[in-house]
């Protein structure tokens, strides 16, 4: 379903920050310098048909990047990225909400931003809202609701969209744990169906429990792509050494 070849992803970073109005008059008659951060590097792999794929490492591994660029809101600067089939994307919190408007508008944009026609929404708006658990808050604005209830309405929108393929980031650690368990459940069940799904998790239980292969990332690279239970165990050794730099 997905395929990965020779991937690459650098970022441009200033040397100056220009944080003054003289700082910035000043740079209109300098040449700005910038460093080359590779967020990732040289990243090549295959997830096959109905893989459930666990994605671990470091803060500032390239983990977020990757989903990013497999779900086509980053681009590489070199490399092929190949997707076989329709992605639904839940990747940072706040990404395709507006907050003024109500929790019911906001169903409606979200679904339409994730491909979902207005029939389709409207055949799905109540297993959405009940999903969720905002029965009572429809018509409030997004706004006004804690940042648990909005991952809750995000990840209800998108397992809605029924498409192949779900890339998950961390945003689940946001909600409650009877929500948490609602969305492993609903893992369990796009398992049975043959769906395809890329999890980023800090919480290496849950990466264990359901990942069929998982990749470790160190500063942009694979570290190790294998079997969930042999990466997650490696894994730990290296952070008990503390030897995982």
């Amino acid at each position: 379903m997905i395929n990965i070849e020779g991937l690459n992803k650098v970022f441009l970073l200033p040397h100056q920050r220009k944080t003054t109005l003289r700082q910035r008059f000043v740079s209109l008659f300098q040449r700005n310098t910038y460093e080359e951060f590779y967020a990732l590097r040289d990243i090549s792999l295959k997830v096959g048909k109905g893989e459930f794929v666990g994605i671990i490492g470091k803060n500032g591994s390239g983990k977020s990047t990757l989903l990013k660029l497999i779900a086509s809101v980053l681009t590489p600067t070199s490399g092929e990225i190949s997707v076989n089939g329709d992605v639904a994307p839940f990747l940072e919190l706040g990404v395709g909400f507006q907050g003024d408007l109500s929790v019911k508008d906001n169903i409606f944009l979200y679904g339409a931003l994730l491909g979902m026609t207005r029939k389709e929404i409207i055949s799905k708006y109540d297993r959405i809202v009940e999903f969720s658990g905002l029965e009572r808050f429809v018509d409030a604005k997004l706004k006004n609701l804690s940042s648990g209830m909005q991952v809750r309405l995000g990840f209800s929108i998108t397992v809605a969209v029924e498409s192949p393929i779900l890339l998950v980031d961390e945003v689940l650690a946001v909600g409650d744990l009877d929500f948490q368990q609602k969305c492993y459940d609903t893992f369990r069940n796009f398992k049975k169906l043959g769906k395809t799904i890329l999890f980023v998790s800090h919480d290496l239980d849950a990466i264990e429990k359901f990942s069929d292969r998982v990749i470790l990332l160190k500063k942009g690279r694979i570290e190790n792509y294998d079997i969930g239970h042999n990466v997650v165990a490696a894994y730990k050794a290296t952070i008990d050494n503390r030897s995982f730099i």
